[in-house]
C-alpha cells in the first residue's frame, strides 16, 4: 500500500520470527550480556531483554550502566526452574509451568516485579485450592503478602470453615482452647462479640502480663463470663477472678507499637491521606489480629480461627455453666440473656468483605443495595464498583467509573448515582464528574465543575446536587465554596460559603437541611457542625461534635445522624456519636469494632453499614453493621443451615 507516495508495508511474522530467534541466542549464549547465578546455576541472556520485563532487573543494569563487560546478578532463594520459565515468557510471552514448579514461579515472579507472571500464577494456585490444601495455600501467599490473593483465601475459609477444620493442617495448627464458666442463667454472647472478647483477653495476657502466644495455648485456660458482660480472668471458685476493664467492649484490635513507632505516629496515621507508604513503611502490621472465621458447632462449643500477634491459630472454647454464685462485685442479672443466643439452626459468620480494600471512596444507598466506588489502597487507584446485597451477603461488581477516583463522596439523585472530583492518584485537582445509570449500568460524563475539587462534601438536597468545601491541591488548605448542580439544565452555579473552611468533611440530608460535619482547615481536625437552609440559603453552626474528626462517615438513621470514625490528627478512630437535631445535641455510641479512617458509613434498610477505610495499619475491605437494640457493632451476620 503506497498512499502520498509513502511505503508502508507490516509483517507480521517478522515479530514472531525475531523472538524466536533471540531466545535462540539466548539458549545458545550468543551475543549475551548478563550472567544469572541462580542457586548454583548460571544462566546467560540479554541485560535489554530482561529489563523490559523485569523492573527489579531494570534498576539493577540502570545503577551498572557504566558496565561494559557481562554482568553477573546472583539469586540464592530462587529455582532455577522457576528462573528457566521466567526467561522464556521474557523472551517468547507464553508461561508455561508444571503445577508442582506453579509457587516457585510466582516468588520468582515476585522477586523480579513481573507482576502479570505473578497474578497469573495466583489465580492458577486459587484454582486448585480445596479444603484440604487451602490452610496450606494461606500460609504460602501470607508470607509473600499478596493481600489480594489472601483476602480471596479467607472468604474461601469463611464459607467451608466447618469442612476445613477436619483436614490434616487445619488439625496441625496451634490451638487455644479456652473454658469458659457462665454464671446461672448467663449465655454466651453471640459470634462476633464473643471473639472481640477473647482477642482483647489475648492480647492483655501478652502485653500486661508477658506471656506469649506459644505459652497460651500449652493447656486449656478457664475464664469467667459474668452476668454484666464482662468476660474475666480466672476462676469463681479460686478467689482469682480479674476483670478486664469496663471498657472492654470497646476493645480495638490494635498494634502494641515500639517507643521508636510512637514517635512516628502522625507519619503513619496521615497514611490514610496518601496512596502510597514512605518505603521505610511496612506493608501491612508485623504482628497482625485477625479473625478470619468462625462457626458455631453446639449450643455452648465455638470454633474460630484467627491470626493472633501474626500466628495463624485455632482458638476452641466450651462455655459451661456452674453452680457456683458469682463474685460478690459482680450484679446479679434477673432477667435470662439466652435471648442472645441465635437459634440452634442458625450460624454467625464473618460478613462478606469486598473484592478491593478501599479508603477515600465513595458510598450510597440505591435501591435496597450498598454502592462502594473507587477509593484507593497500597496499589492503585480505583474506578471499579461493587453493590452489596444486604440479604444475601454478597458483593457484585457493576460498571466501573470512566475515571479512577478516591476522595471523593457520592450522592443518589432522581434514581442516579452521582460522584464528582476528587483524586485519580496523580492529580487532586479533578473537575470532572460522572453519573450511574442503574437500568443501563452504564457511566456518562456530568459538566465539569466551576473550580477544580478535593475532599469535598457531595450531597442530594431537593432534587439537585451539592458539593461543598474540599482542598486547594497546592496548599491543602479547605474551601469555603459551595457549588450546587441543576440536573435538568446540566449547570453549576454558586451558593453562600461556608462559614468555616472544611475539607474531608462528612454531609448529608436531613429534614430538608445539609449538614456539614467536622473536617479540617487545613490538617487541624474540626468538631464544629454547619447547616444548610435551602430556603434562605445560609449556613448557621450548630452543636460540635464530641470528637473533632476528618474523613469520618456519616449516615441517617430514624431522624438522628451517626458520624463515625475518622481521623483525629494522631490516629484513626473507632467511636461513633450520633446528633438529634430536635435537641441539638450530640451523644456517643457504641464504637466499631475496628479504627476506620476515610470509611464509608451508610444507612441501608433498617441496618447501619460501615465499610472499608484506613485502620492506621492497612486498608481495609471489611463490613460491620450497628445494632440499635443493643448499642453495638459486629462484623458477623446470621444465617440459616440449609
Amino acid at each position: 500500500m503506497v498512499p502520498n507516495g509513502c511505503l508502508v508495508f507490516e509483517d507480521e511474522q517478522f515479530i514472531e520470527s525475531s523472538v524466536a530467534k533471540l531466545n535462540a541466542l539466548r539458549k545458545s549464549g550468543q551475543f549475551c550480556d548478563v550472567k544469572l547465578q541462580v542457586c548454583g546455576h548460571e544462566m546467560l541472556a540479554h541485560r535489554a531483554v530482561l529489563a523490559c520485563c523485569s523492573p527489579f532487573l531494570f534498576e539493577i543494569f540502570n545503577n551498572d550502566s557504566e558496565s561494559r563487560g557481562i554482568s553477573h546478578v546472583k539469586f540464592d532463594d530462587l529455582n532455577p526452574e522457576a528462573m528457566e520459565v521466567l526467561l522464556n515468557y521474557a523472551y517468547t510471552s507464553q508461561l508455561k509451568a508444571e503445577t508442582e514448579l506453579v509457587k516457585d514461579v510466582y516468588s520468582a515472579a515476585k522477586k523480579l516485579k513481573v507482576d502479570r507472571v505473578k497474578q497469573v500464577c495466583g489465580d492458577y494456585l486459587l484454582s486448585k485450592m480445596d479444603v484440604q490444601s487451602c490452610i496450606s495455600y494461606r500460609n504460602f501467599v501470607n508470607a509473600m503478602e499478596d493481600w489480594r490473593l489472601l483476602s480471596k483465601i479467607d472468604r474461601y475459609i469463611q464459607e467451608h470453615l466447618l469442612e476445613i477444620s477436619e483436614q490434616e493442617d487445619f488439625l496441625k495448627l496451634p490451638r487455644l482452647k479456652l473454658e469458659i464458666m457462665l454464671e446461672e442463667n448467663v449465655s454466651l454472647p453471640s459470634n462476633g462479640k464473643l471473639y472481640t472478647k477473647v482477642i482483647n483477653w489475648v492480647q492483655r495476657s501478652i502485653w500486661e502480663n508477658g506471656e506469649s502466644v506459644e505459652a497460651l495455648i500449652e493447656e486449656v485456660r478457664t475464664l469467667y463470663y459474668s452476668a454484666d458482660h464482662k468476660l474475666r480472668d480466672g476462676h469463681p471458685q479460686d478467689g482469682r477472678v480479674k476483670a478486664l476493664g469496663s471498657d472492654e467492649d470497646h476493645i480495638q484490635f490494635v498494634q502494641k507499637k515500639s517507643p521508636r513507632e510512637n514517635d512516628h505516629k502522625h507519619l503513619s496515621s496521615s497514611l490514610s491521606g496518601m496512596l502510597s507508604p514512605p518505603v521505610t513503611m511496612p506493608l501491612r502490621p508485623k504482628h497482625e489480629w485477625k479473625i478470619i472465621a468462625s462457626e458455631k458447632k453446639t449450643n455452648k462449643t465455638y470454633l474460630c480461627l484467627a491470626v493472633l500477634n501474626g500466628t495463624l491459630c485455632v482458638i476452641f472454647l466450651h462455655g459451661r455453666n456452674t453452680p457456683q454464685n458469682s463474685p460478690s462485685s459482680t450484679p446479679r442479672l434477673v432477667k435470662s440473656l439466652s435471648l442472645e443466643m441465635p437459634p440452634d439452626d442458625s450460624v454467625e459468620k464473618v460478613m462478606s468483605p469486598m473484592h478491593y480494600a478501599r479508603s477515600g471512596l465513595g458510598t450510597v444507598e440505591l435501591n435496597g443495595k450498598l454502592i462502594a466506588a473507587g477509593g484507593y489502597n497500597r496499589e492503585e487507584c480505583l474506578r471499579t464498583v461493587e453493590c452489596y446485597d444486604p440479604v444475601k451477603d454478597i458483593w457484585k461488581f457493576i460498571s466501573p467509573m470512566k475515571t479512577p477516583r478516591a476522595r471523593f463522596q457520592m450522592a443518589a439523585l432522581m434514581g442516579h448515582l452521582y460522584v464528582v472530583g476528587g483524586s485519580n492518584g496523580h492529580s487532586d485537582d479533578l473537575s470532572g464528574g460522572e453519573k450511574y445509570d442503574p437500568k443501563l449500568d452504564m457511566w456518562t460524563p456530568v459538566p465539569e465543575l466551576r473550580t477544580n475539587r478535593c475532599n469535598a462534601g457531595v450531597c442530594a438536597l431537593n432534587g439537585k446536587l451539592y458539593i461543598v468545601g474540599g482542598s486547594d491541591p497546592y496548599c491543602q488548605k479547605g474551601l469555603k465554596n459551595c457549588d450546587v448542580f441543576e440536573p435538568i439544565e446540566r449547570s453549576w452555579t454558586s451558593c453562600a460559603p461556608l462559614n468555616i473552611r472544611r475539607h474531608q468533611s462528612s454531609v448529608c440530608e436531613l429534614g430538608g437541611y445539609m449538614y456539614m460535619i467536622g473536617g479540617a482547615e487545613s490538617w487541624n481536625c474540626l468538631n464544629t457542625m454547619e447547616r444548610y437552609n435551602p430556603e434562605n440559603d445560609t449556613w448557621t453552626l450548630m452543636a460540635p461534635m464530641n470528637v473533632a474528626r476528618r474523613g469520618a462517615g456519616v449516615a441517617v438513621y430514624e431522624g438522628k445522624l451517626f458520624v463515625g470514625g475518622g481521623f483525629d490528627g494522631s490516629h484513626a478512630l473507632s467511636c461513633v456519636e450520633s446528633y438529634d437535631p430536635a435537641r441539638n445535641e450530640w451523644k456517643m455510641m457504641g464504637g466499631m469494632t475496628s479504627p476506620r479512617s476515610n470509611a464509608g458509613i451508610v444507612a441501608v434498610a433498617s441496618n447501619i453499614f460501615a465499610v472499608g477505610g484506613f485502620d492506621g495499619n492497612e486498608f481495609l475491605n471489611t463490613v460491620e453493621s450497628y445494632n440499635p437494640e443493643s448499642n453495638e457493632w459486629s462484623q458477623f451476620t446470621k444465617t440459616f443451615r440449609s
